[in-house]
């Protein structure tokens, strides 16, 4: 692999394209559009972005030819990095419309729980439930922007054995706590969006692309 690992950018619609394309080639990525199966081919990495429901974003897969790559690349633990919606996709189904999603996490997107206002749009805290090196140089606690009325909700999400499984990343609080970080294998998801975090959300980025270097 070259120094700067090829990333694709999954465009279907439902992502500001341009924040992440930038923030990944300012850490290093060198960044590839991919709107259908052919563009994801010789890669290293698949990012897939994301805002609005599920449903719509799953048909929008399906019409692109991008569910299966997509699925194919996941079960294959290759550097995967599922950001908002791109993280709710990877669960078994969502209640906010009813759709039946990629299925490679368990669990559902549910509505945030106890929520003072919806949606959950702005700065708030995201606290480790362990160590990963996503998040290395940056602080527990730091500040993410999250804009968002769900989120991914594994079984037993609130019991250690959650975490010691190597699922849950780390939560947040609106209401009752979220999960707004997974991790398994090379697979990373986060309900936030490092491309509108300032530093810590390009640090993270960061992280991201040296693992897949690792990778």
């Amino acid at each position: 692999m070259s120094a700067r690992p090829v990333v694709a950018v999954v465009d279907y619609g439902a992502g500001n394209l341009v924040s992440i394309d930038q923030a990944l080639t300012t850490v290093g990525a060198d960044v590839r559009i991919a709107g259908d199966a052919a563009a994801l081919r010789g890669v290293d990495a698949v990012v897939v972005p994301g805002v609005g429901a599920a449903a719509p974003a799953m048909a929008r897969l399906d019409r692109q030819g991008l569910t299966e790559p997509i699925a194919t690349w996941l079960a294959a633990d290759r550097p995967f990095l599922g950001i908002c919606l791109g993280l709710q996709l990877l669960f078994e189904g969502s209640d906010e419309d009813g759709a039946t999603t990629l299925g490679t996490l368990p669990g559902r997107t549910v509505r945030l729980r106890d929520a003072p206002t919806l949606p959950h749009i702005g700065w708030n805290q995201v606290e480790r439930t362990r160590a990963h090196p996503l998040f290395d140089g940056i602080e527990d606690g730091a500040d993410f922007y999250f804009v968002h009325s769900y989120a991914g909700a594994p079984p037993d999400a609130d019991s250690n054995a959650a975490h010691a499984d190597g699922l849950v990343l780390a939560r947040t609080t609106h209401g009752q706590a979220f999960v707004s970080a997974v991790s398994r294998g090379a697979l990373v998801g986060v309900q936030f969006h490092p491309e509108r975090s300032g530093p810590d959300g390009l640090r993270l980025l960061a992280n991201f692309v040296g693992l897949v270097r690792a990778a």
